[in-house]
């Protein structure tokens, strides 16, 4: 099983997550009490938060994610996961300063829309997910449309994440709030909905939700596994 670097702390609470289900179906895969391979570099969430959001300074954001990334490759890791949506923007930059591939969120998601033949889907996150290209720009290539929120929608989407979510709380009231914006985003034309924060699948079972939903926690873990497992 190929080693992988996990970068993780964006939040604590989706990256415990993953590495649950990394392990849940490596388990599963592999037989016994299998575990995943794992080396872990956990980032200071809030230091993020703090060039991100205050100082505005997504070079030093993009260092972070940099640094993390040659320290799990420095661990022996054959390839590296972000268990966070978002900061896979910074892929591009800091891919080619590392010498092990990066699995995208991303590109897995789209996969697996495409596989379903959907051909336009709503794209829910934080701000820099939803209105960012990193990820729309994937899924064209994919022959995939992407329905964003309307601005008022999207700052919901985006507080409830960085309030509630992140700090681990999931409350009903959210969980309706959600619900109903799926149902609007449906009637305006999305066949299904990427739920493209990773804490968003801690707040919604697909069964909940009225239309085709893609937890891209999970399918990022299912394809980290299949990855690893590759001869």
């Amino acid at each position: 099983m190929k080693k992988i670097g996990m970068i993780g702390g964006l939040s604590w609470v989706s990256t415990a997550a993953y590495y649950q289900r990394l392990n849940e179906i490596a388990q599963d895969r592999v037989g016994g009490v299998t575990s995943a391979h794992i080396i872990l570099e956990s980032v200071n969430r809030e230091r993020y938060v703090e060039y991100v959001i205050r100082q505005k300074r997504e070079d030093a954001a993009c260092e972070m994610i940099l640094s993390a990334a040659k320290s799990v490759e420095a661990g022996g890791a054959e390839f590296i996961v972000i268990s966070c949506n978002d900061v896979h923007r910074f892929v591009p930059t800091v891919a080619p300063q590392v010498t092990i591939p990066f699995l995208h969120i991303a590109e897995v998601t789209a996969q697996a829309i495409k596989q379903q033949s959907l051909s336009k889907v709503a794209l829910l996150g934080v701000m820099k997910t939803m209105e960012g290209d990193f990820y729309q720009g994937i899924l064209k290539q994919h022959g995939i449309d992407t329905l964003v929120p309307e601005p008022e929608e999207r700052a919901y989407a985006h507080d409830k994440i960085m309030d509630e979510m992140v700090a681990n709380v999931f409350t009903d009231e959210t969980k309706s709030g959600y619900l109903d914006l799926i149902g609007v985003l449906n009637q305006r034309g999305a066949e299904g909905v990427i739920l493209g924060c990773t804490e968003i699948p801690l707040l919604l079972n697909a069964d909940e939700i009225p239309i085709l939903s893609f937890s891209t926690t999970e399918l990022h873990c299912q394809a980290a596994i299949e990855h690893a497992l590759a001869n």
